[in-house]
């Protein structure tokens, strides 16, 4: 069953590699999308596709790369909008 996610990640998540990060766990996962930073610091991930495929993600993002320090992680699920054909760093 698909479905949407809306996760916000914080803590030290900028300047470390974690949109190439999510990108790549995304891709391989047949996930779509997208990954940005935000002006706070945080980053955005907009991702669609097989809800399993969706918490596999969430499970990858909750450690992050080498370099990260993930202090907290925000998601809501809301249903598949299909606007997107792949996953795209921003």
């Amino acid at each position: 069953m698909n479905t949407g996610a809306h996760i916000v990640v914080k803590g030290l998540v900028q300047g470390v590699g974690f949109r190439y990060f999510v990108a790549t766990r995304a891709s391989q996962a047949g996930l779509t999308g997208y990954v940005r930073n935000e002006w706070s610091g945080d980053v955005e991930i907009e991702a669609e596709g097989d809800r399993a495929a969706i918490e596999i993600l969430l499970s990858a993002v909750k450690v992050g790369p080498r370099s990260a320090q993930v202090n907290d992680v925000r998601i809501e699920w809301h249903d598949e909008t299909g606007t997107f054909t792949r996953f795209e760093i921003r």
